[in-house]
């Protein structure tokens, strides 16, 4: 059973950075596509940026060019690098990972592409 340990969380001004970790255990495949998504109070949940199995990165509109999603795989480790925080980057955020067998080429911002989630942290920027 894989297991997904998220840190990093907080409260920011805007303009802000704050970075988001998510640690992995419990493996069962060899490789892992990972995504970050988030959801609002009152909003539906959205992927704001994934990684594919083999390293390739895909992002929301919303969020390109401000955050950074990364993996380290030495460390078993996901990151997402948020910049330039704005208010309505404020939401509960989620990182999610599934099985090679499973990825999509690219990176997959689609919630449903993923079994594996952690267990969210919240990110408040005020104005």
């Amino acid at each position: 059973q894989v297991q997904l340990v998220e840190s990093g969380g907080g409260s920011v001004q805007a303009g802000g950075s704050l970075r988001l970790s998510c640690a992995a255990c419990g493996y069962i495949y060899r490789r892992y596509c990972m995504g970050w998504f988030r959801q609002a109070p009152g909003k539906e949940r959205e992927g704001v940026a994934a990684t594919d199995s083999d390293g390739s990165t895909t992002y929301a509109d919303s969020v390109k060019g401000r955050f950074t999603i990364s993996k380290d795989s030495a460390k078993n480790t996901l990151y997402l690098q948020m910049n330039k925080l704005k208010p309505e980057d404020t939401a509960m955020y989620y990182c999610a990972a599934e099985g090679e067998n499973f990825c999509f080429p690219g990176g997959s911002l689609e919630g449903a592409d993923f079994r594996y989630w952690s267990q969210g942290t919240q990110v408040t920027v005020s104005s």
